[in-house]
């Protein structure tokens, strides 16, 4: 081990006391001891051991960790406490602005344990609300955790849209705007993308002739007619084809092998040539158009042979925001500019859903503070209308699964989001207890983010879906598609079993500020997925069916 090794290994044990809170003489003795030997002029590892002790800056404390090190090449007590902290954690530590005891608040007081966790609290404005923290900090925090995140090989549909129109444009200027489609995961619109795929009508040599002097494109991968470059954190695969294979490879290469395999197995004498639109390919098979985002798996083949593809949900569906936060609690905008912002959207009403009073961490509100948010949400409709603002509340489900206020405050929301925040890791017995119990509550209208995940960042408490599902349809009860990009949650994948026990959907932005609202396109797009329609969504509902869904709801429940 050199010098600096042994440098770097102490400063991390150092930087791991300090977020763990241990003893601050003994962290701040091997901070100090780290500054000395990158200076020192001569390698430790060719020092006497017995004269280690006496260099400058260094103690026997000190000493003896050094002589651990250049003898075993590890350091025991180094490995204890790596064992003890959670590797989010340990990963924060890469993100410039935020020093061990900062990291120490956020996880101790924040209990985020991820820099993607860190930074959906950011979006939501929670970081400023502790000490230490500012409106500043949390920017430089945000700004500093999406330049780490780009750097990663995974990411969210949402971080691709821009860089997929740029590169598809780039290759168009170069190879002509009909030579260029985009095609695989991205076209299928999944939540998470690995690799920007495009097909490109010309020969394997000469893509790679024409972008060798491309600056920042690196050539990975070239096999016959497919060639992978990494452009900054982005994987491109570009697929080579002739003019007689650009149909079948665009077609191919949009599938997923599921789909893909039962394809060729039901057609396998499919013309691709001849058309420039993959409609006309469906039309000559008799078969229902499928698009693109529905070519995930076999089963679709089927539905489509049936001619039962609905017509699935749009942006333009939506009708109202159901499920925003104000600055009444971690929101950054007051409850007029976000239903203001709704006005100039054309959307019917807003559903301001601040945080409920366990949730300390986002301001979350006391029965004083209700009081006073529903007369100013009165005055407000009065000089809003015939827009409207409903009175709703994200309450917290607490470890037994009750609700966060009483039946008496609870009775006075229009409609109430429940939503678990707090003590995430739990079995899947805590968490179905949690929320079975939330979904007998006859005051929950909207189950909030199932799961709890946060895409790329927190896989979420283990829930059986089906399980919940059926209870929510028991119990009338709606299910969130929390549209936030890091979330996505519920599985699209499990919209399918919801529609078929007859529960509604309601795709949410979740938004914290008005520019939060545009997230509901992200919902959208994995909605589509599912095949879900604007009938089986509650936020396509206009205002007048809202109102009386929410008072034949109460009706039946007596509430």
């Amino acid at each position: 081990m050199d010098n600096y090794q042994i440098a770097d290994t102490l400063s991390l044990l150092s930087k791991l006391m300090d977020i763990h809170g241990e003893n601050s003489f003994k962290s701040k003795s091997y901070s100090n001891a780290t500054f000395n030997i990158e200076k020192l002029p001569l390698q430790l590892a060719d020092t006497p051991r017995e004269k280690i002790a006496g260099l400058k800056g260094i103690g026997d404390s000190t000493a003896r960790k050094i002589i651990e090190l250049l003898d075993t090449g590890e350091l025991a007590a180094l490995s204890e406490i790596i064992g003890k902290t959670p590797p989010g954690i340990i990963e924060m530590m890469q993100i410039k602005g935020i020093g061990p005891k900062k990291i120490s608040t956020i996880w101790k007081e924040m209990e985020i344990e991820s820099i993607g966790e860190l930074l959906y609290a950011c979006k939501e404005n929670r970081l400023k609300l502790y000490k230490g923290f500012g409106e500043k900090t949390q920017q430089n925090v945000i700004d500093n955790i999406e330049f780490f995140m780009k750097n990663q090989g995974s990411h969210l549909y949402v971080n691709m849209k821009a860089p997929a129109a740029t590169v598809e444009q780039f290759l168009q200027s170069i190879f002509g705007e009909p030579a260029v489609r985009i095609t695989g995961a991205f076209k299928r619109q999944a939540e998470i993308i690995t690799e920007l795929e495009f097909v490109i009508h010309d020969t394997t040599s000469h893509i790679i002739t024409v972008l060798e002097k491309t600056e920042g494109l690196e050539l990975m991968q070239q096999e016959d007619n497919e060639i992978v470059y990494q452009l900054n954190s982005v994987a491109l695969r570009l697929y080579a084809c002739n003019d007689d294979l650009r149909n079948e490879r665009t077609f191919y290469t949009t599938g997923s092998p599921a789909f893909n395999e039962a394809f060729r197995s039901a057609y396998p004498s499919a013309i691709f040539e001849g058309w420039e639109d993959d409609s006309a390919l469906f039309e000559s098979l008799n078969l229902q158009y499928i698009p693109a985002c529905l070519r995930e798996d076999a089963a679709i083949i089927e539905t489509a042979k049936a001619r039962a593809i609905p017509q699935l949900i749009q942006p333009g569906d939506i009708k109202g925001i159901i499920h925003s936060h104000s600055n009444w609690s971690d929101g950054n905008n007051t409850i007029e500019e976000m239903a203001k912002a709704a006005i100039s959207q054309n959307l019917e009403y807003l559903v301001i859903s601040d945080h409920s009073k366990s949730a300390f961490y986002a301001q979350g509100l006391s029965e004083e503070k209700i009081k006073e948010q529903h007369l100013y949400v009165d005055e407000l409709n009065k000089k809003l209308a015939p827009f409207k603002i409903f009175k709703s509340i994200e309450c917290d489900i607490l470890n037994d699964g009750s609700l966060d206020y009483s039946d008496s405050i609870l009775s006075t929301f229009d409609l109430v989001i429940a939503s678990v925040h707090s003590n995430l890791k739990m079995t899947e017995e805590k968490a179905m207890m949690r929320l079975i119990n939330a979904i007998e509550n006859p005051y929950t209208t909207i189950l909030g983010h199932m799961t709890g995940r946060l895409l790329l960042s927190r896989k979420g408490y283990p829930v059986d879906h089906k399980t919940i599902i059926d209870a929510c349809a028991a119990h009338n009860v709606v299910i969130e598609l929390n549209a936030h990009p890091s979330r996505l949650d519920i599985d699209w994948r499990w919209i399918h079993y919801a529609l078929e026990k007859n529960v509604l959907i309601s795709i949410d932005p979740d938004a914290h500020t008005t520019t939060g609202f545009d997230d509901i396109k992200y919902g959208v797009l994995v909605a589509q997925k599912a095949m879900l329609t604007k009938e089986q969504n509650l936020s396509s509902f206009g205002l007048g069916e809202l109102e009386e869904l929410l008072q034949k709801r109460k009706t039946e429940k007596r509430i």
